[in-house]
Parts: C-alpha cells; sequence; structure tokens
C-alpha cells in the first residue's frame, strides 16, 4: 500500500466454509503491531499496555474469529469488571490495533464519561498526608522510598520518568526529559538537589540512574507502588490517596496555588492539552464549599 507506511499488508485472513473471511489475531500481526507502535514513538509503558490489552481481548475471543459482534460483546463484558476510564483505555488499544491492520469497520466507540467537576474525597491526597508518609518512610528506615515520594512530590515528573533522575543530572541542577514526543527541562529545587547527592553518596552511587535495585536497574513502577502502599497504615492515610500518579497531582495543585499560570503549569508537567492540566488541579467538593463561605455573598439581617 503505497503512502502508508503504518499499515499492515497482510492481515491474515482465512476463509470459512461459506467462503466468508475470517479475521484472526495471530502471533506474526501482534509483532507487526508492536514494530508500528516503537515507529510512531510511544513510550515503553504504552506499548507494553496496548500489547497487554490485545491478549487480553485475543484470551476473551477464545479461538473465535474477530467480529464486529465479538468487540462489542467484549465492551459489554468490560463493563462487568472494570470502570468507565479504563474500558475506554482497552477500547482505544484494540481501536488502534484495528487501524494499523485495515480492520477499520470493526472499530467500536468508546463510553461516554461524564465530566467531573469536584476530585473525590478520598482520592485527594494533602500535602499534611505527603508529609507523614515521608515521615513514616523515615522512620522505619525506608530511605529510597521517602527520597522517591519527595522526588515526584517536588518536581511534578511521572514515575516513568524516575530513571531520568541521575547523578550527573543532580550535579547540574536540572534534567532533560524526553517523553510522548516531547522534550521539557526538569530543575531540581536546591532543597531536593542537596538530600539526593547525600544519598548517592552514601549509597556510593558516582553515575547513573540513582534510584536502582540491587541489580543495578531502575526500580520499576510496581516496586514503588507496593513500597509506597505498605506506608499507608503507619502514616494514618487512606490506601485510595495513595499511588505515585497522586504525587503528580499534588505537586500541580500546590505549584498552581502559588503561580495561577496554567499555561505555565502545563509545560512544567509536559501536558500537550491545557485541558489536561485542568484535571490535574481539581479541589474537592468540601474545598469548593469553603471558597464560597469566604466570598460573603449572603447578607444577614
Amino acid at each position: 500500500i503505497k503512502n502508508k507506511p503504518t499499515k499492515l499488508l497482510a492481515c491474515f485472513f482465512l476463509p470459512t466454509k461459506g467462503g466468508i473471511m475470517e479475521r484472526i489475531i495471530t502471533k506474526q500481526l501482534k509483532e507487526k503491531f508492536e514494530q508500528i507502535l516503537y515507529k510512531e514513538e510511544k513510550n515503553e509503558n504504552t506499548i507494553k499496555k496496548y500489547l497487554r490489552d490485545l491478549e487480553k481481548f485475543k484470551q476473551y475471543l477464545s479461538n473465535r474469529c474477530t467480529t464486529k459482534e465479538e468487540v462489542i460483546g467484549f465492551k459489554e463484558y468490560l463493563q462487568n469488571y472494570y470502570k468507565t476510564s479504563s474500558i475506554n483505555s482497552f477500547l482505544a488499544a484494540i481501536n488502534h490495533f484495528f487501524e494499523v491492520v485495515g480492520w477499520q469497520d470493526l472499530k467500536i466507540k468508546s463510553l461516554k464519561i461524564q465530566k467531573q467537576i469536584f476530585l473525590p474525597e478520598e482520592r485527594y491526597l494533602t500535602k499534611r498526608e505527603y508529609q507523614r508518609l515521608i515521615s513514616a518512610a523515615m522512620s522505619t528506615g525506608k530511605e529510597r522510598i521517602s527520597l522517591i515520594i519527595q522526588a515526584i512530590g517536588s518536581t511534578g515528573i511521572r514515575i516513568s520518568e524516575l530513571s531520568y533522575i541521575t547523578v550527573e543530572s543532580l550535579r547540574k541542577g536540572r534534567v532533560e526529559i524526553k517523553n510522548k514526543g516531547k522534550i521539557r527541562q526538569v530543575f531540581y529545587p536546591k532543597a531536593l538537589q542537596k538530600v539526593l547527592l547525600r544519598y548517592s553518596k552514601k549509597m556510593k552511587i558516582t553515575e547513573g540512574i540513582l534510584f536502582r535495585t540491587s541489580t543495578g536497574k531502575a526500580v520499576n513502577r510496581s516496586n514503588v507502588w507496593r513500597e509506597m502502599k505498605n506506608l499507608c497504615k503507619k502514616a494514618g492515610v487512606n490506601e485510595e490517596k495513595v499511588f505515585p500518579h497522586n504525587l503528580r497531582h499534588l505537586f500541580a495543585r500546590c505549584f498552581y496555588e502559588i503561580k495561577k499560570d496554567i499555561a505555565k503549569l502545563a509545560d512544567v508537567l509536559g501536558h500537550s492539552s491545557i485541558d489536561t492540566t485542568r484535571i490535574y488541579i481539581k479541589t474537592t467538593g468540601r474545598e469548593h464549599m469553603r471558597q464560597l463561605e469566604k466570598m460573603g455573598m449572603v447578607v444577614t439581617t
């Protein structure tokens, strides 16, 4: 197919007894899909997720042919087990696969999500709770997770970007991060720079990635997530609030409170759209009520 390098030429159709062409998701198609994702410069975590989601769809099919009815059935199946945002994430992955292999007629609509004005109380991590998590980590000798929490909380980087924190970048006081097709400069606060360099000296890490496992590899998302959850009980913080990405949300709210410039915040976070950034600075309904009360617009007699 000329001028369309991202489309696959062999979509692996198999004829049925009636002469109707069946669509089968094969190992070869999955490998080709992965190659295309790399060519599109998707980050590694996104590629892994797309492939994982496609595999879940393949398992649902259980050797059945891929049809529009089966895709609709998969969508209905997901609604029994996942929340709307997760379902739409699954559908985005398989829709992209259909685009790549030329099965455009199988693409399916995502579920409509009602826009939430306020952040649920059970998901709202406060700065005081953040500080309690750090204290709990330090008091139990978990220095590394304490510093990881502080690194994300004071820079707003993604958990997948932790590997960019190197001894070399700490000495410079800033790091260049390449993610999702964008490059941005992230500066280390002086206090963070100081404690992380002290940690590197203590751990005898003279170069390369700072937060690493005993084998020298960068710590992964699941390890950080698990270590953070283990701090909840001692810190007295609801587990639902404690996950790496929520630290990025906390950073966004704290940054915005000081400098109410959403465009600047979008640049700092590496967002392409300000609409995405707005999600990060949502307040709870309780906080909104406090703001209404402060306005003093009701005249009492």
